[in-house]
């Protein structure tokens, strides 16, 4: 059953949290920059922020750039709100960026550190240019922030009073 699908029956509007490369590594890899929380503690987070908010969040993440690709036309195909961690995607991959270019609903990029205070080549983002906004650097605070200014671009977007996939 579809993220869509399941939504209908519980009348809730669903949303997809998108988690690119080594994010299943959450708790173990780098935890002076990334925490102790796993993906796991993650998931749990966002289901119930999204709760709060009146949305059906669905966690995923892969470490394969197809497959992050296919759910992101999956999320334009049903007008399906997307919170997307591109991880290291972020810096380079422009399938996902024109995927992302095609999307039909609200899409926020989230970093749990700060790109732009780490690394040089961790300051660009392609995928920064066709999202409605990014959170970084609160750690798993950045999700909760990005799941409810999805929730607040829906409701405009409903009411007709945002531009909700404006890309800008």
């Amino acid at each position: 059953m579809s993220a869509a699908e399941a939504s209908e029956r519980t009348g809730t509007r669903p949303v997809l949290v998108l988690n690119g490369p080594n994010l299943g590594r959450l708790g173990s890899r780098e935890p002076e920059v990334y925490g102790s929380t796993t993906m796991a503690d993650l998931t749990e987070q966002c289901v119930a922020t999204g709760r709060t908010l009146g949305l059906d969040v669905e966690v995923r993440q892969t470490d394969d750039e197809s497959e992050l690709v296919h759910w992101v036309h999956e999320a334009a195909d049903g007008r399906i709100p997307v919170v997307l961690n591109p991880a290291a995607f972020t810096h380079y991959s422009y399938a996902l960026r024109d995927a992302l270019a095609m999307r039909t609903a609200p899409l926020v990029e989230v970093h749990i550190s700060n790109p732009a205070a780490r690394e040089t080549f961790r300051h660009t983002s392609v995928v920064a240019g066709v999202a409605d906004g990014t959170v970084a650097g609160f750690g798993l605070t950045s999700y909760r922030l990005a799941l409810e200014a999805i929730a607040e671009l829906a409701r405009a977007g409903e009411t007709g009073a945002g531009q909700a996939g404006s890309g800008g």
